[in-house]
């Protein structure tokens, strides 16, 4: 069945925020250097990866130098874990991670809504677990973005902080929280204007076509 024209965009929106947060996610650009620096330390960083070059610890415990681009859980990194992966880099994983599976959860809903029809009897319901689910990806992913934009570009994290700047997939990650908003937000509308008009149904059903109550029949076969 023919979907709604804010139904049509609530769906766009939705699949466009999936696509930008995955982007954000599996991208390893959340900081970068500028290019300014002939060999900066710290190439760029993502969520879960990060490429160095001669990178060491800046506590100056060790005298490893690391170069190359590896898993931030790499085993070789142990020895600079509480430098490479802080509380608030972690807390941006765990948050961002959250709002990447509701979206993945959001995919299998939304193909269900494309696929249901309006005159099923949960599909108001559909509607608004679709326009939750976005909504509390939206809310943990601006969670994330709030928490690295805050300290991931600071002086105290990574070295030549002067040249490092926020890269393309945290701009992804904005847009797409942007577009789970939104998308969330036109869901949760449908949701409630198709719950309007089944009330207005089941009030006409109730008090027939005259619009007072329907009186019952009397049998024509009376009793003796």
């Amino acid at each position: 069945m023919p979907k709604s024209r804010n139904g049509k965009v609530a769906t766009g929106l939705a699949v466009a925020a999936f696509l930008f947060v995955f982007i954000a996610f599996v991208t390893p650009s959340w900081l970068v250097s500028d290019g300014y620096l002939p060999n900066p330390k710290m190439e760029q960083i993502g969520l879960w990866s990060v490429c160095f070059h001669d990178f060491e610890d800046t506590r100056h415990w060790y005298e490893t130098k690391f170069t190359g681009c590896w898993w931030v859980f790499e085993e070789e990194y142990y020895i600079i874990h509480d430098v490479l992966l802080p509380g608030f880099f972690l807390a941006t994983q765990f948050f961002f991670t959250i709002c990447f599976t509701a979206l993945l959860a959001v995919s299998f809903g939304v193909a269900m809504y494309l696929c249901c029809s309006r005159d099923q009897e949960r599909y108001v319901l559909l509607l608004i677990v679709i326009g939750t689910a976005l909504m509390v990806a939206a809310l943990s992913g601006t969670i994330a973005l709030f928490i690295f934009g805050a300290n991931g570009d600071g002086r105290v994290w990574m070295p030549n902080w002067e040249h490092n700047n926020l890269g393309y997939s945290y701009a992804m990650a904005v847009i797409g929280v942007i577009c789970s908003y939104v998308s969330g937000a036109l869901f949760l509308v449908e949701g409630r204007r198709h719950h309007a008009k089944r009330q207005k149904l089941n009030e006409r059903h109730m008090t027939g076509s005259g619009g007072y109550p329907m009186q019952p029949t009397k049998s024509s076969h009376t009793t003796i």
